[in-house]
């Protein structure tokens, strides 16, 4: 209890004293601050304070000599200084060195005069010498120099005080501007890859948003961006972005959904997120899109992403029928296939095998046993290739002007062996005059199609003609090119019959 009481008079004493303070900063002219003559006030004069209240004026001498000023000047000097009094002194009072007209060295008694130019009638101050510096700073009491220094405290407390208030306010300000900015809705940019899609005629992209806004709301809902991937306005905050289905193109194309996420922090308008989260929307093969997949992207086009309900039912529509339009013609195809491989399909008793695709509705074929001839068109005399079934340990010789281009083993104990001319080496010689073989002379538009025949289409008749066989004769070049594709195509389909 004791403690508590003497820590409030502490508080009171200092209370007081700051408000002395105060109080004596107003009191104090500039005169006085300025140590002026005319008011100093001393208490350290051992002969004031001894004179008596009604002493007379005739009672002071008017004068001393120098050297007991002097003396009494030093006796002065070694009294300790009052705090308990205050009198203003006079100028005629004070010693002699110390007046304003004292005798200067070298100049006897004549007063020191002030040459100091005047502005108008008013002369400007002049600097004190450090002695009357020093003189005055002694003779000002302590008290009057703590309520100076007090003074000065205050000046610098009331500033410092505007300053923190200044500062302060500038605090207010920036943070008002960052609370104002965290309630200010942010449209933002995100990178979207989508072949095709125009979103002014197409259904916009539904991008689902999760995460938690500034304000620490949880956000769960679902926006809408055009091709270019704008669209988007959030609070700042920390979010989860994903595609929630497939935008429709004015086609009625349905594009995959990626399946990826992208984690994104907003923090300023127009700020492009696209460094984050970019999502490439593919376009699948038309037939394999599901009534699962158009209905979602119906939905959400209905709910956001086009103009209307109205609209998003017919980018509905459009998008079945696309659809639909695929599978039907995927369905033809492979009926189409099917047929052909029907047609393309060969046997005989010993084996099976499939006309190369780039051969079909080019050849015809004839049988006889096990052999089987194809042939080009309807020309039973242009054989590209005679396939014979020869058994196991028996030799094979093909026809004059044929060249061995391969065989199948069928695992039955029985060999097919597959020989013809070599046209991409026979037709050039013929053009060239190499040859009056008449077997070996075709009219030019035969000579192109046997050559890109038994090559499968990978060279032209010119390019054999003029680079892989050329002038030389030599048929080794040309031969392997034949050779190749038939290896490579036909012989792979040659099978034991079941």
């Amino acid at each position: 209890m004791k403690d508590e009481t003497m820590g409030q008079e502490d508080a009171a004493q200092d209370a007081e004293a700051c408000a002395e303070a105060l109080e004596s900063l107003d009191r104090i002219s500039l005169d006085e601050i300025a140590f002026d003559d005319s008011g100093v006030d001393v208490q350290d004069e051992p002969e004031t304070e001894a004179q008596s209240d009604d002493q007379d004026a005739g009672d002071v001498e008017p004068a001393e000599d120098e050297a007991d000023h002097e003396g009494t000047k030093s006796e002065a000097d070694d009294q300790p200084e009052s705090d308990t009094s205050e009198e203003t002194i006079l100028l005629d009072s004070l010693p002699a060195e110390d007046s304003l007209t004292r005798e200067l060295p070298g100049l006897g008694s004549a007063p020191a005069v002030d040459e100091t130019i005047a502005m108008g009638d008013i002369p400007l101050p002049s600097v004190p010498s450090a002695r009357e510096a020093e003189v005055r700073h002694r003779k000002m009491s302590p008290k009057r120099r703590n309520l100076m220094v007090a003074g000065v405290v205050a000046v610098a407390l009331v500033a410092g005080g505007a300053g923190y208030a200044a500062w302060n306010g500038y605090q207010q300000e920036q943070a008002a501007a960052v609370a104002a900015n965290a309630h200010t809705m942010m449209s933002v940019q995100i990178g979207v890859h989508a072949a095709g899609l125009d979103c002014s005629t197409g259904s916009k992209i539904p991008v689902q948003v999760s995460g938690q806004d500034s304000d620490g709301s949880s956000v769960s809902e679902t926006l809408y961006v055009d091709e270019h991937g704008r669209g988007i306005k959030l609070l700042p905050g920390d979010y989860t972005l994903s595609i929630a289905a497939s935008p429709i193109a004015a086609d009625g194309t349905v594009y995959t959904v990626p399946t990826t996420k992208a984690q994104v922090t907003i923090k300023s308008d127009g700020q492009d997120l696209s460094a984050q989260a970019t999502f490439k929307i593919k376009v699948p093969s038309a037939d394999t899109v599901t009534d699962d997949q158009i209905d979602a992207a119906a939905k959400y086009a209905e709910e956001g992403g086009a103009s209307s309900a109205a609209a998003a039912k017919v980018l509905q529509q459009a998008a079945t029928a696309r659809r639909d339009a695929a599978v039907n013609a995927v369905s033809a195809q492979k009926a189409q296939a099917s047929r052909d491989a029907d047609a393309r399909h060969k046997a005989t008793d010993l084996y099976q095998l499939d006309i190369p695709v780039e051969w079909y509705g080019k050849v015809a074929t004839w049988q006889n046993g096990s052999t089987l001839c194809i042939y080009l068109g309807d020309d039973a005399n242009t054989p590209l290739v005679t396939l014979v079934a020869v058994r196991e340990g028996e030799s094979f010789t093909p026809d004059e002007g044929d060249t061995v281009l391969g065989a199948a083993n069928l695992g039955n104990g029985y060999t097919v062996y597959a020989s013809g001319p070599v046209y991409p080496y026979v037709v050039p010689q013929t053009i060239n005059g190499r040859t009056q073989n008449p077997v070996s002379t075709y009219p030019m538009d035969t000579a192109i199609e046997l050559v890109e025949l038994t090559t499968g289409n990978r060279y032209t008749y010119s390019q054999i003609k003029n680079v892989l066989v050329g002038k030389d004769g030599k048929a080794d070049a040309a031969t392997k090119l034949e050779t190749d594709y038939l290896a490579q195509i036909l012989l792979p389909s040659i099978k034991a019959q079941d």
